[in-house]
């Protein structure tokens, strides 16, 4: 697909929150990527990411002591638009200015559905030391489409994909092919399930907000993972790459 002219318009880091203050030192930055559609050049609905902020203050919240801050990115356009990618390339603009902001710290990019694929296309940033997608989106396969996804971005990342089993906005065996794709260049690589959860993940909220804080805790900082997430990562396909995300997860993290 030709790439699409957009309006003059530009990407934007919306206001950071945890410890961006003159008075704090930044350590990490968490980049938050709300979800979208496949197509569409018009402004982004403000609702994505008005869906994404709670996730954004619980991470900056969890990570304040190690000196996290977390932003939430505003794309230019609402849609990814075939091979223009806007969403992807918008997440190349905000780490160059994270790192303009901030120096040379470490990155998780944190991306729920079209913005879980921007998340994963941009994670070969020098910045970037984690991936959180979340209820991934990937077009439907084709008979001649174009080639697949690429994965050897991730190489040197750590990257967890979740996804809820009876989504029905975003197909969980494409999420599950593309970390099949992905853990044969990197080990790093684990993928959980979240099973009778749609894709707004809304069952199991409190479960998927802790495994998010627990691997970005433990992919910038110095903490350990859980458990769970120590084994996925651990564990060959397909142990690692299904791995059922327990009810009650991370209650003992909470503060």
């Amino acid at each position: 697909m030709a790439q699409q002219a957009l309006p003059v318009r530009e990407a934007r880091l919306g206001k950071p929150r945890g410890t961006a203050r003159a008075d704090r030192t930044v350590n990490g930055v968490a980049l938050l990527l709300p979800a979208g559609g496949p197509t569409g050049v018009g402004r982004p609905s403000p609702i994505s990411a008005l869906a994404v902020r709670p996730l954004a203050v619980r991470l900056a919240k969890a990570g304040r002591p190690e000196g996290l801050t977390a932003h939430v990115l505003r794309y230019r356009c609402r849609g990814w638009n075939g091979s223009a990618a806007h969403p992807a390339r918008d997440a190349a603009w905000a780490l160059d200015e994270i790192v303009r902001r901030y120096g040379d710290v470490p990155v998780c990019l944190v991306g729920t559905g079209m913005g879980a694929r921007a998340a994963l296309h941009a994670a070969g940033h020098p910045a970037v030391h984690s991936v959180l997608a979340i209820a991934p989106w990937f077009p439907d396969p084709a008979p001649h489409a174009a080639a697949p996804d690429p994965v050897k971005q991730l190489i040197g990342r750590q990257v967890l994909l979740v996804h809820g089993t009876n989504d029905e906005r975003t197909d969980p065996d494409l999420s599950y092919r593309y970390a099949e794709r992905a853990k044969k260049v990197n080990r790093d690589i684990c993928r959980f399930e979240v099973h009778s959860d749609g894709h707004s993940l809304h069952q199991h909220r409190a479960e998927v907000f802790a495994l998010a804080t627990d691997f970005l805790l433990g992919s910038l900082f110095t903490r350990d993972f859980a458990r769970p997430v120590k084994d996925a990562l651990a564990a060959p396909p397909p142990l690692g790459l299904r791995m059922p995300l327990a009810s009650g997860f991370g209650v003992s993290l909470r503060h």
